[in-house]
């Protein structure tokens, strides 16, 4: 099963990058450099890429020529950037794109991407209402490329359940973040 980290401020320090890099590698496959906010987003890519050695991918959100520039393997679209995947797959990158419905999955897959997260899935902060397992299982029979369950995974038995509906995957922030702090 994929584990995919999507890094945000709360589970990434740069103080401290190479660590946490470190562990997030031990439990993750996959990774993706995202904050929405930072006015140093390239710089700090840089040094994300530099550090992000134990991960069978490494990600940058969004920004698919920073990604081609850094060489990143990839970049995780939102579902508002549907219609950039075609250009990123052109460039080589791996694409992931979040999805929220069947139809912008099937737009994914149509034009090229490599995998979606499809979310939230369980009850997440801000994120609306959780679609939950059976909508998981329905999307993972309505497209071909792997889907990953996203929102709200915080256990290993949302894990679990997650892949008995057919789930290649999972990503997470919290769940991550909240390994990281019990290491400390």
């Amino acid at each position: 099963m994929i584990a995919y980290a999507i890094t945000d401020p709360s589970t990434l320090d740069f103080n401290r990058l190479k660590e946490d890099l470190e562990r997030l590698s031990s439990m993750a496959c996959m990774i993706v450099y995202r904050d929405k906010y930072s006015n140093a987003y390239e710089q700090n890519a840089t040094l994300f890429l530099e550090h992000a050695k134990g991960f069978e991918k490494v990600l940058l959100h969004d920004d698919y020529k920073l990604a081609v520039k850094l060489q990143a393997d990839g970049v995780h679209f939102p579902s508002t950037s549907l219609n950039c995947i075609e250009d990123a797959k052109e460039l080589g990158l791996f694409v992931v794109v979040s999805t929220h419905t069947i139809e912008e999955a099937k737009i994914a897959q149509n034009r090229g991407a490599d995998m979606i997260t499809f979310s939230p899935i369980f009850e997440t902060p801000n994120k609306g209402k959780a679609v939950g397992l059976y909508a998981l299982e329905s999307m993972v029979s309505s497209v071909c490329i792997p889907v990953i369950a996203l929102g709200g995974i915080l256990t290993q038995e949302q894990i679990e359940s997650c892949a008995k509906v057919g789930a290649k995957g999972f990503a997470s922030i919290r769940y991550f973040e909240r390994k990281v702090l019990s290491a400390l």
